[in-house]
């Protein structure tokens, strides 16, 4: 399986004329196995292009490393009905993860289950500088280029988007995936390979949940932009962690949800 795949011809029927056999488009949504030093430390269910930055994104918005020089290799294997991505950690940063498995292997329930986890469903984030600014007015040139990233969703409609919009409103790169999550930390992976990418913000085609928001502070980004709405728990969050968040994005319109003093 190519690493930038994506997508699978298929034969479907239409409706209007359910005799008449047609070849179709589908993107490709498969387990991804992030495997650190050996040991398996989660599967996400992910289009199978961009892994490489994926894992580093995952990595940097987890809390895993706290910089891409922390990851020694990558390396993108086929295994059986999945990919697996093995990643060669410092020795430091792999034993934090270890001892954050051991944490969680003495939990019981359901994961987000139960009062007693609440507390631990937010990443302990660092308040944000207040260093980034930018010009409203520029967003609807982003909005016209995000599709322009997304030749799989173009084909399929299967796929959000997310890119990274520099101060002058152009977009200098995006990733997708059939996952809104997995298509940001995409992003975010290809954003710490990229020196030019620090100033800007991140535009996503989805909704702003509160994992959005956290993964994207966790990697210093100070201005998120949602296509979609945002919910309760990411305003809080984007207040709490000095994110300006900005939610229904749309040409000529906006709605500015924290921290406005970084738009003009």
């Amino acid at each position: 399986m190519s690493e930038n795949a994506g997508l699978s011809r298929v034969e479907v029927r239409q409706r209007r004329s359910l005799q008449s056999p047609e070849q179709d488009w589908l993107a490709d949504e498969v387990p991804v196995a992030l495997v650190y030093n050996g040991i398996s430390h989660v599967v996400m269910m992910a289009t199978p292009k961009d892994l490489a930055a994926f894992a580093i994104g995952f990595s940097l918005s987890e809390g895993i490393i706290s910089s891409p020089s922390e990851i020694y290799g990558i390396d993108i294997q086929p295994a059986g009905t999945g990919i697996e991505v093995q990643v060669e950690l410092s020795s430091r940063r792999f034993s934090g993860l270890k001892e954050q498995r051991r944490a969680m292997a003495g939990r019981t329930g359901c994961g987000v289950c139960g009062v007693e986890q609440l507390a631990e469903i937010g990443k302990p984030i660092t308040p944000l500088p207040f260093t980034q600014t930018f010009e409203i007015e520029r967003l609807d040139e982003a909005l016209s280029q995000l599709k322009s990233y997304q030749p799989v969703g173009q084909l399929t409609g299967c796929t959000h988007v997310a890119g990274w919009m520099l101060p002058d409103g152009n977009l200098a790169g995006g990733c997708e995936d059939v996952g809104r999550h997995v298509a940001l930390d995409k992003l975010l992976g290809m954003r710490s390979q990229q020196p030019g990418w620090q100033q800007g913000a991140v535009l996503v085609s989805s909704r702003a949940s509160y994992e959005m928001v956290q993964k994207s502070a966790m990697c210093g980004v100070e201005i998120l932009f949602a296509v979609s709405a945002a919910t309760r728990l990411a305003v809080e969050v984007a207040e709490r962690s000095n994110l300006t968040l900005v939610g229904f994005c749309k040409p000529g319109r906006a709605t500015i949800y924290t921290h406005p003093q970084r738009l003009a």
